[in-house]
């Protein structure tokens, strides 16, 4: 069975589509405006990588915008890691200014000093492992991404 390029609508062996008067023997525009993803043209490897180029929030993006399984999951572990690391450090500032004192102040910004430097070194990880095409899993991040991207 033959089906028309543009609707979909069966055709036989027709030129023509009788639903939608595409012809058959070009490439055929979809029918109703494009519904290409916006994505469409850019490679899987790239558009990992910008998944996490702006942490959770082109996360956000790519999720909604990019139907591919790949980025979906890319995009979810964005979401999930730097999602979590952004409350973590809203919650140490928190923390310090509850905790007050010298001691209190100092060893949570020591802590908010430690994880935002392990957030730049996993930041600048995952985009390289992205751009290499490579699925570097976070250990507890991986499970709720696959959830969320249906993966």
């Amino acid at each position: 069975m033959a089906f028309c390029k543009s609707c979909g609508q069966e055709i036989g062996s027709a030129n023509f589509c009788s639903k939608c008067g595409a012809n058959q023997g070009a490439a055929a525009a979809p029918a109703g405006g494009s519904s290409a993803s916006p994505t469409e043209g850019l490679a899987e490897n790239v558009a990992g990588l910008l998944c996490y180029v702006l942490g959770w929030l082109t996360g956000i993006i790519f999720l909604m915008i990019d139907k591919r399984p790949w980025v979906r999951f890319h995009a979810a572990q964005s979401i999930v890691v730097f999602g979590g690391l952004f409350v973590i450090r809203i919650a140490l500032i928190f923390m310090s200014s509850l905790i007050g004192g010298i001691l209190g102040y100092g060893l949570l910004s020591m802590l908010g000093l430690v994880i935002g430097l392990g957030a730049l070194v996993l930041w600048i990880l995952l985009m390289i492992k992205a751009y290499k095409h490579e699925t570097f899993k976070v250990p507890i991040a991986a499970g709720i991404a696959e959830g969320i991207s249906g993966k």
